[in-house]
């Protein structure tokens, strides 16, 4: 067990996010992330500093002019890809570094997410409804946790005996709808599709709807990550679900004591089923809405 640790009183944490294309502000999942970091922070007189932007060069000034004027002490590091810069530069400029996510470095806090058991879920979840042909729309490639995402998947669908299509998104909801229409004209057997995110599933109702695609009769969608944009649309999003704020008051917890290094392992999800999973139609004849599934847990310890 870690010693505890009092706090400095007055901390500043950093969060640079860069903007999905076609979102100016915060995504569902950055907003129930701060807002968690916010609460641990608050209690302690500490504050959260975020900033947007929109491309590399622009999150490597804000680093920069961070260190330059002290105006924060630690910095979350997420959206991570491999031999990620970022973290280099934040040593370099004297900023504490807490990884959000899986990563092959082990010199560097960080906080990991089991997507390979999350994907196990979400595959195991529709096989059991009955699914023997499954799409996914990803996100960036470049991304580490989408290529844990991407291998997984493969493993997980080969292991049930079914067949998985993948597509590439961005995250964005234009992206969604039109990884959706590729999918559908890749494999037009494909019954049940998930999302690597909310954005993208939300989007992917009204593209289904434009082809034809019933709704769960026809086909069903699944989201990754819940947040209110699924529970509001109609029919509400099933949703491979993580505790996002509590992601965030951890990620706040480990931040305001970054040393000494070590791994600090998220809880894990559940999926969620609502009104756009269902069985698949019997071959032939028109579908009919099923009954949704059990949750799928996936559970894991957290250490520190």
């Amino acid at each position: 067990m870690q010693p505890t640790r009092t706090p400095p009183a007055g901390v500043v944490v950093g969060a640079v996010v860069r903007r999905t294309r076609g979102h100016r502000g915060l995504a569902p999942f950055h907003t129930a992330l701060f807002d968690g970091m916010e609460h641990v922070l608050g209690e302690h007189g500490g504050h959260l500093l975020v900033h947007l932007v929109a491309t590399a060069e622009e999150e490597t000034a804000t680093y920069e002019r961070w260190a330059a004027a002290g105006t924060v002490s630690a910095v979350l590091v997420s959206d991570l890809v491999t031999d990620d810069p970022r973290i280099g530069l934040c040593r370099d400029l004297g900023l504490a570094v807490v990884l959000l996510g899986e990563h092959d470095r082990t010199d560097v806090t960080r906080i990991d997410v089991d997507n390979d058991a999350a994907m196990g879920a979400a595959v195991d979840f529709l096989v059991r409804l009955g699914h023997t042909r499954i799409g996914r729309v990803s996100g960036p490639p470049e991304l580490f946790h989408t290529q844990i995402r991407t291998r997984a998947f493969t493993r997980h669908v080969a292991a049930a005996g079914v067949h998985g299509t993948a597509v590439e998104g961005d995250y964005s909801a234009d992206s969604g709808a039109a990884a959706l229409r590729e999918l559908l004209a890749a494999d037009p057997g494909v019954t049940a599709v998930m999302f690597d995110n909310d954005v993208m599933a939300v989007a992917a109702l009204d593209a289904a709807a434009a082809l034809g695609r019933r709704v769960p009769q026809d086909l069903s969608l699944l989201a990754w990550d819940d947040s209110p944009e699924c529970r509001l649309a109609h029919p509400p999003l099933s949703v491979v679900a993580r505790d996002i704020r509590g992601l965030g008051l951890r990620s706040a917890e480990v931040l305001l004591a970054p040393e000494p290094v070590r791994v600090v392992q998220a809880r894990g999800v559940v999926v969620v089923p609502r009104g756009s999973t269902a069985p698949p139609a019997p071959t032939g004849q028109p579908g009919q809405p099923g009954r949704p599934g059990q949750p799928s847990r996936v559970t894991s310890s957290t250490s520190a």
